[in-house]
Parts: structure tokens; C-alpha cells; sequence
């Protein structure tokens, strides 16, 4: 009896701890399911656009605009769509607007009579303005921008509004989430750009990579290469680099000034010194804003064969100073890379350069190419190339004697001056040491000579 007890007892516990068990996971299954089909209609309702009720005077447009592979043949032969979706243009974030907000001045029936258009960028120059009605913040941003100076200065390629935003089917980022939000083609223009960041450190962590607006913003983009915008982003991130390198670098706010983060982020890239003209202690670079630069005349005329040599870079920067003016213009030297794709091909933070070597030592390959910049009227830089002498040239010293690195830099002149002052403090000294001691020996011999003849002379008597 005793053993049938046990028996049965141990028999029932297994089955009711695999009941309890079953009903557990049933529960933690319901609630799972539960979750799972909660996520995707928050994310839905996060993502879904907001679809707003067109006017009647909107049907009617979209009733010929609505209807596939219509084109309007431009001046220029282009052949422009003109096909809207009803329902993008619902979604979007001018579907409360309507048609008539940006296209104003066409009157009712033009399709009937053909307005000419001589090419899409025309079209494109002209809708701007409409752009401009509302959009005045992003307007003024995009107009101190590097594109908007392009097209100031009559590019053909320099992106406008429509270029980055359709704007049958742009939706405001309050009713989206990041993950489908319009993406700026920025690749259209800069597809060599577009392909070196994406393998870089930057470009390659999935869903932490950079997108271009994180260091170039998105309408008041500047030029990368002016004054030190691209060096103030990374810090912007990077508030401890200076820190981190003061652990193992010497002079680390020098360096940190005079080399861009791609020269050493970027190991296998190729560097030149660029020697940027500023206006005496302006904090950014001087700008030749009217007319044909002065720097691209100065610059061609001085220049020789192999470019500016030493001679002709301090001509330059006199010519640039003869009127005496408050700010005199004055060299900065950075080291830096090459193109635009280099400084895009950042590596991971192990393999930065961190041998000095590199740089301080005769010959050293980051100080072959050097050339002489200044911001041109749209703020990309305009060069000229200088031949790898002026770095080591005497004639340098006062056109660029900011810029010094030991041991890559060395002027050999000064090297020989410094070794016969060297040689001048010991010698001199030494000499008139000597002459000193060999004087005392001649005015004690003298001396004696004179005793001597003295005492020859009280004898006689």
C-alpha cells in the first residue's frame, strides 16, 4: 500500500508540473502574438502618410495629369513628364496646397494652348521662386550654400529644389519615420563620393552610419575644402579627441590644426600641403568674391614649369599686400589629402597612422605636392601648384614660416648657418682663450727680459 502511494504521487506531480507548463506557454504564446500584432500597426500608423481630400478643382487636373506616359517636348528636345499621382500628391505634403499654389499662372484651358518651355532647368530656376513662398527658412539656408553658388555663377549641374524633392510627392518627416524618409540623392552628383563612404568607417555600421547631411547638412551645404567646417563636425561627435590624442601625441593642438582628420584617418591616401591664403588673423579664409580672381592672375603669371617656386610665391604675396591693406594676407599651411573620395575612405580608429615618421623625415612622401589655395566666389577653393621646394627654400622664410615640420621641412641653409654659429660660439670663445694665455706667456717673457737687462745694467756700475 505504502509503495502504491508513492507510487501514485510521484506519477502526479509530473502531470500537473507539465500541465502548469503547457498553460504557461500558452500564455507567454498569446502574449507574444499579441505583441507581434500590436508592432507592425504602431509602425504602420507611424509610417502611414496622412492622405488629405483634393479639391474639386485638383480632380480636375489630376483627370489629364493622371493618365500615363504623357510628355511635353521642351525646347531643347528634353521630353518632360507630366504625370502626377493622384494619390502621391494626396499624401504628400503639398496635397493640402493643391495645383494652383504652385502653378498659379497657368489659366484654364492651356492645354490648349502649349506654353513653351526652352528645358527642364528652366522650369526647374523658375519654380524656385514659388518654393521660396513658403519655404523661406530653407530658402535663405540653400542660398548661402555652395549649390546656390554654383548656380550664381551659372552651373548647369549645381542641384535645385526639384532636384532633391519631387514635389508631386514630397511628405512632411513629421508623418514618417527615419527609415522612409525621402532619401537627398546626394550620389546623383557624387557617386565617386557616394561609393568610398560607403566602405568606410562611417558608411559600413548598418543602421548607425552617417547619411551626408550628418557632416554637410542638407540645404546651407558648404564647400568641404573652406577654412575648418569639416574638422568642427568631427569634433562635434569626437568631443575627446583632443584628449585622446594628448595621451601619445606631442603638440596635439598644433597637429590637430595643421593636419585634417583624413590625413591620418585615411592611411592610404595620398597627402599634399595646402597653403591656404587668410587675411591677416581673419579665422577663415579669404574669398576673391568679384570679377576674375586675383589669385588665378597672380598665381598664372608668376608660375613656372614646375609651379610657383619660392621667388614667385613671395612675389605673389606682395602683390596681393601692396596697398598696405589693415588685414595682410598670410599663408596657412595644412596637411591634407588628395580628392574628395580619399577624405570620404575613413578607416576604423586602429588603423590610423600613428608613426611620426611618416612625416618627420627627410623626403617623406606627404610633402612632394604641395599647392597654394584660396576660396574662390563660391567658396570651393581655387589652386595653383607650387614646386616641393618651396617648403625647404631660404626664400620661404617669410611667405611661409608658420608652417614647419621637423625633419620633412628642414631648410639646409639654415641648417648650415646654425652649425657655424655652433662652431662660431665655441671658437671664438676658444681663440681668445688662447690669444689670452699666449699674450700673458709673450708680456711674462717681455717682463723678465726686462728684469734681466735691468739688473745688467746696476751690476756694471
Amino acid at each position: 500500500m505504502t509503495s502504491s502511494r508513492t507510487t501514485g504521487a510521484t506519477g502526479t506531480w509530473p502531470r500537473l508540473a507539465s500541465v502548469l507548463a503547457g498553460l504557461t506557454a500558452a500564455l507567454a504564446l498569446s502574449l507574444a502574438g499579441a505583441a507581434h500584432a500590436s508592432a507592425p500597426a504602431s509602425a504602420s500608423a507611424a509610417t502611414t502618410p496622412k492622405v488629405v481630400e483634393l479639391s474639386k478643382e485638383d480632380k480636375a487636373c489630376l483627370e489629364c495629369h493622371a493618365k500615363p506616359a504623357q510628355a511635353k517636348v521642351l525646347g531643347n528636345g528634353e521630353k518632360l513628364s507630366l504625370v502626377v499621382s493622384a494619390k502621391g500628391f494626396a499624401q504628400s505634403v503639398h496635397g493640402k496646397e493643391g495645383c494652383e499654389a504652385c502653378h498659379s499662372a497657368l489659366e484654364e484651358g492651356h492645354d490648349k494652348q502649349p506654353r513653351a518651355i526652352a528645358s527642364r532647368r528652366a522650369l526647374a530656376l523658375e519654380l524656385r521662386d514659388q518654393c521660396a513662398d513658403c519655404h523661406k527658412k530653407a530658402v535663405k539656408l540653400y542660398d548661402d550654400s555652395v549649390h546656390s553658388a554654383l548656380v550664381r555663377t551659372g552651373s548647369e549641374k549645381a542641384p535645385l529644389c526639384s532636384d532633391c524633392h519631387n514635389p508631386h510627392t514630397a511628405r512632411s518627416l513629421k508623418d514618417q519615420s527615419e527609415a522612409s524618409t525621402e532619401p537627398v540623392v546626394c550620389q546623383k552628383c557624387h557617386e565617386g563620393i557616394a561609393k568610398a563612404f560607403a566602405q568606410s568607417v562611417h558608411g559600413n555600421t548598418g543602421d548607425e552610419a552617417l547619411a551626408c547631411k550628418d557632416c554637410h547638412r542638407t540645404h546651407n551645404v558648404k564647400a568641404a575644402a573652406f577654412g575648418d567646417s569639416m574638422r568642427k563636425e568631427c569634433l562635434s561627435c569626437h568631443k575627446d579627441s583632443i584628449t585622446t590624442h594628448a595621451a601619445w601625441l606631442p603638440n596635439t593642438e598644433r597637429h590637430l590644426e595643421a593636419i585634417s582628420c583624413p590625413a591620418c584617418h585615411t592611411p592610404d591616401a595620398t597627402r599634399r600641403v595646402n597653403l591656404r591664403l587668410y587675411e591677416g588673423g581673419a579665422p577663415l579664409q579669404s574669398v576673391d568674391k568679384v570679377g576674375v580672381p586675383k589669385f588665378v592672375k597672380l598665381a598664372s603669371a608668376a608660375n613656372g614649369n614646375g609651379g610657383l617656386d619660392a621667388r614667385a610665391l613671395w612675389s605673389m604675396l606682395q602683390e596681393f599686400n601692396q596697398n598696405g591693406s589693415a588685414g595682410k594676407m598670410v599663408l596657412r599651411g595644412r596637411l591634407e589629402v588628395q580628392t574628395g573620395e580619399q577624405a570620404h575612405q575613413l578607416a576604423a580608429k586602429a588603423l590610423a597612422i600613428k608613426d611620426c615618421d611618416t612625416c618627420h623625415r627627410q623626403g617623406a612622401s606627404s610633402f612632394q605636392a604641395v599647392t597654394i589655395s584660396m576660396a574662390g566666389p563660391d567658396g570651393r577653393p581655387l589652386r595653383q601648384d607650387a614646386s616641393k621646394g618651396v617648403l625647404t627654400s631660404v626664400e620661404s622664410i617669410g611667405s611661409i614660416g608658420g608652417f614647419y615640420a621637423i625633419g620633412s621641412t628642414r631648410i639646409k641653409l639654415l641648417d648650415w648657418l646654425l652649425v657655424m654659429v655652433l662652431v662660431a660660439g665655441v671658437a671664438l670663445p676658444g681663440a681668445h682663450l688662447t690669444m689670452k694665455l699666449i699674450s700673458k706667456r709673450q708680456r711674462a717673457a717681455a717682463a723678465a727680459a726686462a728684469a734681466a737687462a735691468q739688473d745688467g745694467t746696476a751690476g756694471s756700475k
